[in-house]
Order: structure tokens, then sequence, then C-alpha cells
């Protein structure tokens, strides 16, 4: 019921809050039981002011004022009240364009399973290509006066209620802006449409009124709902109590409610900067209530539409997955809770996706302690926080587009250090091989785990390499300074049919970062980092050097057989072989120069004595009627 009084001029809308309390009677007020409001008011003293523009008075009634204590409270038509304190009974009486005085209340046919499953990000059946043209048109309308004149327009291409709620949701998304100082005051204004649309800045309250006032000028039953959010400024596993901090809408849509907060589908804040961008979201519009739930707490519990409703403990407690989480197409994380306690310094993650995707994740700030290995339905992380105490785990997703967005955030509880898993500081994210270097070229890797250990320090890996395709390896660790060339000096790369062959020997025990980066030969541009493995050695006693350099000329299908030390002895003849193709002589330069000779199986073969000389060269002659030799690989020589 929507009850109105002539008060200064002003039409006003009056809100009643019921309390149920026995009074006793008094002397000579039987009048009062008839006497209407105003009257009433102004024989108690008239209105008394409780801010923001909202008065509240009291009346007596019933047969010997034995009866109701009625508190009403009188706001200007244009003023949207904060009835946001907690233990508020208050019940907003509203009618809408079609006559109907109050919005049918929540109840078992609006009520959707708990927990999600997984059907739709939805609360009802939707193809968003349907609003393709809507969303254009109403994102392009302008408020030229009042609210009225706006929702008229905004409906001139909306023919059906749900085009109206998405009409009137696509502007305010796309034209309100948050208006931070206002979210920050201690007692939270209320906000004028007029003001709103001269303005075009609000706090959630003003978004949650507006879109009210607008649905019902639209003739769309909708209701305010206020309760605790997890939201600007949430830390991770906190508690709520006192005021609600949010507000957002329910309407109702061919025979049910659905939940909106066109708040966050307009934008977000910056948390360093504390400035708002628009940004829209999809997400929140018509959100699945088991989805809903999860950031939104509402003042009374049949306003969640679940079956069964949660607790605020478990609203608190449950895992807080970020709407980027579902728009990136994630399922579902483990573990399920917010804090996780590491087991022998280790902490495990995993996430379903409905499709493949890639991951990255940072502790304390950092891309560190580690290992993020990629599945075609989502991702395992394991990390090692390199200190007990407290640590911030923050995990990103890129999905379809271009950017990486963060889906989940975990507090990490260690008690323990495992001082014999520090990972290398290069080793980036993934580690192995997975779906998307398949996707970049590299597939049958003969080493599909992402962790190789090796007792004496020595590995050879091997894949498969699409047409076209250029490899190039680097090898990291933390010990001791590694130039550009050293990182590529201890892996030498072997090419036959269409498999590329790795050998890499590392210059001491530890753990190190393989990397490999691919590039398309025919584009120009930079090598693109695919994925890395972590090598693994214990033997104190490996100090293996360097392969030899190897020059632009050295063939994708040349094969080194001997010698693979960068570093040969002084005053020695060392045996060569070799395999390559096209050549038509071969030559070792060391003081003097000795030509290889081509066997029966295609091989080089031949020696060179490194006496009197610091360098060693192998050259080639490609066209044998030239005399141009090319440099193709250079050895050094220890000194006597």
């Amino acid at each position: 019921m929507e009850l109105k009084k002539d008060i200064n001029a002003v039409s006003i809308d009056m809100l009643l809050i019921v309390h149920s309390e026995k009074r006793r009677a008094a002397q000579g007020t039987h009048s009062d039981q008839q006497a209407d409001p105003s009257a009433l008011l102004q024989r108690r003293g008239g209105y008394q002011g409780i801010g923001n523009g909202v008065r509240r008075w009291q009346k007596l009634e019933g047969n010997d004022l034995h009866g109701t204590q009625l508190t009403v409270e009188v706001h200007p038509r244009d003023a949207m009240p904060q009835l946001f304190k907690k233990f508020s009974l208050a019940k907003r009486l509203q009618g809408d364009k079609n006559g109907n005085t109050r919005p049918r209340q929540p109840g078992g046919k609006d009520a959707h399973a708990y927990p999600w499953d997984r059907s739709s990000l939805k609360s009802m059946s939707l193809d968003l290509r349907q609003f393709e043209k809507l969303d254009l048109y109403a994102s392009q309308v302008t408020a030229k006066s009042g609210l009225d004149e706006l929702v008229s327009d905004l409906l001139q291409e909306a023919h059906t209620d749900l085009e109206r709620v998405r009409a009137i949701w696509i502007w305010i998304c796309h034209h309100i802006e948050y208006d931070i100082a206002a979210a920050q005051e201690k007692d939270r204004q209320a906000f004028k449409p007029t003001d709103i649309l001269r303005t075009q800045k609000t706090n959630c309250d003003g978004y949650a009124g507006l879109f009210e006032r607008m649905c019902r000028i639209a003739g769309v039953q909708c209701m305010t709902v206020p309760g605790y959010s997890k939201g600007f400024g949430y830390q991770t596993g906190q508690s709520f109590s006192g005021e609600f901090d949010h507000a957002w809408n329910a309407v109702y849509l061919e025979g049910r409610w659905h939940l909106v907060d066109s708040t966050w589908g307009s934008g977000l804040v910056d948390t360093t900067t504390s400035k708002f961008t628009f940004l829209y979201n999809e997400f929140y519009f018509l959100t699945h209530p088991a989805l809903f739930i999860e950031d939104h707490f509402p003042d009374n519990k049949n306003w969640q539409l679940l079956k069964p409703p949660q607790s605020l403990r478990q609203f608190e407690n449950n895992m807080y997955h970020k709407s980027e989480f579902y728009n990136k197409g994630m399922l579902s994380a483990h573990p399920e809770t917010s804090m996780i306690r590491t087991v022998n310094g280790k902490a495990t993650v995993t996430i379903e996706s409905c499709a493949p995707t890639l991951f990255m994740f940072m502790l304390n700030g950092k891309q560190e302690h580690g290992l993020l290995s990629l599945r075609k339905n989502g991702m395992k992380l394991e990390v090692y926080p390199p200190t007990m105490g407290t640590h911030k785990l923050q995990i990103f997703a890129k999905g379809n587009s271009d950017i990486y967005s963060s889906v989940l955030e975990y507090t990490l509880k260690c008690n323990y250090v495992d001082m014999g898993v520090r990972l290398p500081a290069e080793l980036h994210q993934p580690v192995g091989p997975s779906w998307f270097s398949e996707q970049m070229g590299i597939t049958k890797p003969s080493h599909p785990d992402p962790i190789i250990h090796t007792s004496d320090g020595r590995c050879s890996i091997s894949f498969g390499v699409e047409e076209g395709i250029n490899v190039l390896a680097s090898l990291h660790g933390d010990d001791g300074p590694i130039t550009e060339e050293a990182q590529r000096r201890y892996i030498f790369q072997l090419h036959w049919e269409k498999r590329t062959e790795l050998k890499v020997q590392l210059p001491h025990a530890g753990k190190f970062a393989l990397k490999i980066f691919v590039k398309k030969r025919q584009e120009p541009g930079n090598y693109i980092f695919v994925f890395n493995y972590l090598l693994c050695c214990a033997n104190t006693k490996v100090n293996w050097p360097m392969f030899p350099e190897s020059f632009g000329n050295w063939g994708q299908d040349n094969e080194l057989l001997e010698p693979l030390s960068g570093v040969l002895p002084a005053n020695r003849n060392i045996p060569f072989k070799l395999k390559l193709h096209g050549i038509a002589k071969v030559l070792v330069k060391g003081q003097d120069t000795w030509p290889l000779t081509l066997n029966h199986e295609g091989y080089w073969e031949g020696s060179c004595s490194t006496a009197g000389c610091q360098e060693v060269y192998v050259m080639v002659l490609e066209n044998a009627n030239h005399n141009f030799y090319s440099y193709i690989l250079k050895y050094k020589v220890n000194a006597q």
C-alpha cells in the first residue's frame, strides 16, 4: 500500500514500520483513534528530524489505546530511504505502473538448489545475442530531463519485461559512476534520482534505488535488497557485523524473482588508486543465486533465493570466487576454503575449467616459489612458501581475452619450510608440456612430466616440432652469475626429421629452469616463451663444461656426435664426428688446418691437434665451385 500526504506542498511517500507493543490506556485521548497522521503529529509536537530528509512520527491506536505502536517514516517523493540497519524490520510498501501495490515476497518456487549445479551462470535461460541491438541502443540513450522521459526513451526498443529490465540495467551500468567519496562516508547519504541523473554519480544505495525506481516506472516489480558484500575492501576470511555495507536488487520476471547488482555491473575500483573505472560486467545481471551468494548476503534469507539458504557463518567461511572466475569459464576450485594450511611446507590448489585456459599465480606479489602445470580442463599449482607465517596467494586466468584477471585469493598459513625445495627464481609458469605447448607447435615430448631428475647432471629431451617452427632453449639457475651466452651454451640443440633434441649438461648440482621458446620461421618478432622444465641434480661432483658455440650456418638438421664439450684439452689430438647436410668440404682449424672425410654412413670424421692454439673452429664449404668457408662451431682450448 502506498500512502500519500501533502505537507508543505511536497508529495511524500510514507513507509510504515510496525512494532507489536502493548501500551497502557491514557485518559482523554480517544479522539486520536480517528485522527489523521498529520493532525495527530501536530498535537504531539510536529515532526522529529532524524537526518537525510527523513521524518518519523508515532501513532497509538486501538480501544482505549490498547493496540499497536506504529512508526511512520516520511520521505520526499524523489529521495531514496536508507533502510540498511542490520535489525531493521522495514518493509517497503510500493506500487508499480500497473497498480500492483505490493510485490510478491519470495517463496519456494523462486528458490534454486545449492550448491551450484553448473548448468548456467544465469537464473533463467538467456541468449545474450538477442540483446545485442537493445544493448547498443540503451547504452547510447542520453538523460535529457527527468526520469520518466529517460525510461520512456529506453523502452522504445524494449517489448517484454525482460527487455525493459535489460535496457534499464545497460543504461545504468554505462552511465552511472560509482561515487567513492560518498561510499566512504560514515553515514551513507540518500541520493535523489534527479541528483544522480545530474551528476551521473552515486553509491550502491543510489544504484539500487535508481534501478528500482526505473523498473517501477517501466511497470516491472522490483525490490531493493540490503546486505553484506565481499566487495571493495574485503579481506579474505573477514567477519561481518553491524550495518549492512551494500545494496542490490531483486526483479520479478516470468513469474519468478531474479537478482541483479548494477553497482558491480558498471565497473570496478582500483585498490591501489581508489579510482573507479567503467568496466561492464555481465556476470551480475540475473546471476544464478547459488553464485550470487558467494559475495552477497541479504538481510532477509528469503532473498538468497536458495534452497537451503546459507547462514552468515557459511557466507564468511565459504570460498570467494570472484566474478571473473566464472566469466573466464572456471567451474570449481579446491580447496574450497579461503585459508590453507601447508602440509610439509607445501600447499596444493587445483582448478577445473570448462575449456583449456592459461593461468598464472603470485605469492606475496611475486611469481616465485611454485609449480603451475596446465591441464586440458584446468590447472594444478604446488606452492612452497619460503618462510613460515602468513602468505597471500593470488591466482589469475586468461580465458578468451588477452588479459589475465584475478580469479581466486587464498591465505596460506605455513608452519614449516622445506629448505630442500628451493626453486629457481627464473622458473616461470607454466612448467611442463601441455595443450598450450602443443598449440604452439611442440608435440609428443619425451618427458611429459614437468620435473626431470638427473644423477650425472646430463639429460636429453626431445619433442616433435611442426613445420616452420624454430625452437630456442636456455638454462637458468640461482647459483653464480650465468651470462646470456652461457644460458644457451649448456644446451646443444639437434634436429632430425621432424623432432628436436636438447642435450643438457649442468654446470653443477642444484635446480635449474630449462626454458623453451618458439617462433614462426617466416614471421618477424621475438621468440615466445611456451613452458619450462625443472631440472634437479643432487650429485655435488657434477661439473660439466659448456657445449661448443654454434653459429648461424649450423643447420637445423646437423648432428654433432663429438666432441660435445666446448672446452678442449691442450696438446691433444681430438677426434671429430659430425653429420652435415648439403656440404662439399669440412675443415677443422687450430694452429693448423685438418680436413674431415665423409664416411659411408654420412658422417664427417677426422681429428685435430690442439697444440699451440687457444681456439678451434669447424668450417664448411657449401659449394665446391667456391673457395669461401663459413664457421659453424667454435671450441676453446684449456690453458697449458
